[in-house]
């Protein structure tokens, strides 16, 4: 017993010293802020500040700005979602099946995966701007050009960015989780005669709901990282319609309120991670459900 016991501790020791640098590293660049940041949002100022409790979240909720962002947000995030969900199905779908070129196909949808934001950023604002290629388009069957960046059609284009932003890596997502559903539930299915649409909704959603619930997850975390690309298309005070929370902080940031900037991101922070527990609440039931 006195030998295991000395081989366990020293197994341990040495876990422990090829996890250090990684603990070091959570500790000075996540923890330590992160509890620096919450003392932050419960003082009236950074240095020598007060303690003031609820007034900045009060303040904050009560701020049309705000208000405004998170509202742009949730409606980004309620449209976003669903559209990329669907069509990264479809595409998964589609190039599951043994089709031409398929390979060419799903390299075409990883290239935004690999490809830096910034370069690919003066693609869409090239394409989107005033005098830009689309407007271009437009003008030679005769109507009149749109500012797309600076009306409500900004939303539109925003969802479109994160579409093609984001549905490689959903696409990649559902392929596997395709490709591990076992071929016999098919050949059953096809014995008894059940139509594609039956196979579909008993077989494929069935087998694909732990998969369903992760790209979901995923795909709402994604939505709220989509700043860097309208702040690069549109900059730091883009047009009503997609000033999103992201904007609201890094303005906070850029004025150095920090009591309002870090109440903001504590507040979207314990957003997703009441909307994620729930949502894992909802996919344990209906997989135990299933199991069932």
């Amino acid at each position: 017993m006195k030998v295991s016991t000395k081989i366990a501790k020293k197994n341990n020791l040495i876990a422990l010293i090829f996890l250090a640098p990684s603990l070091i590293g959570f500790l000075v660049f996540f923890f330590i802020p992160f509890v620096g940041g919450l003392y932050y949002s419960f003082v009236d100022s950074p240095i020598g500040g007060s303690f003031v409790g609820l007034a900045n979240y009060i303040d904050l909720i009560k701020n049309p700005i705000f208000q405004k962002a998170g509202y742009n947000t949730l409606i980004f995030t309620i449209i976003s979602v669903p559209l990329n969900m669907i069509i990264s199905l479809g595409l998964a779908l589609l190039l599951n099946r043994k089709i031409y070129g398929r390979n060419i196909i799903r390299m075409g949808f990883i290239i935004p995966l690999v490809v830096p934001v910034a370069s690919v950023v003066l693609v869409w604002q090239i394409l989107f701007d005033i005098n830009g290629s689309l407007n271009a388009i437009i003008s030679a069957f005769g109507f009149s050009p749109i500012d797309w960046m600076k009306t409500e059609y900004a939303r539109a284009v925003v969802v479109i960015v994160y579409l093609w932003k984001n549905l490689g890596y959903n696409m990649l997502l559902f392929l596997a989780g395709l490709q591990n559903i076992p071929p016999e539930y098919y050949e059953a299915a096809n014995i008894d005669g059940a139509s594609s649409w039956r196979k579909f909704i008993d077989i494929t959603l069935v087998c694909l709901t732990p998969t369903t619930f992760f790209v979901f997850i995923m795909s709402i975390i994604n939505s709220f990282k989509v700043f860097r690309e309208v702040y690069l298309i549109s900059g730091a005070y883009p047009h009503d319609s997609i000033y999103m929370l992201q904007h609201y902080m890094n303005n906070k940031f850029a004025s150095l309120d920090y009591q309002m900037l870090t109440s903001a991101a504590f507040i979207m922070a314990i957003f997703i991670y009441i909307l994620v527990l729930i949502l894992f609440r909802i996919q344990r039931k209906i997989s135990s459900t299933l199991g069932g």
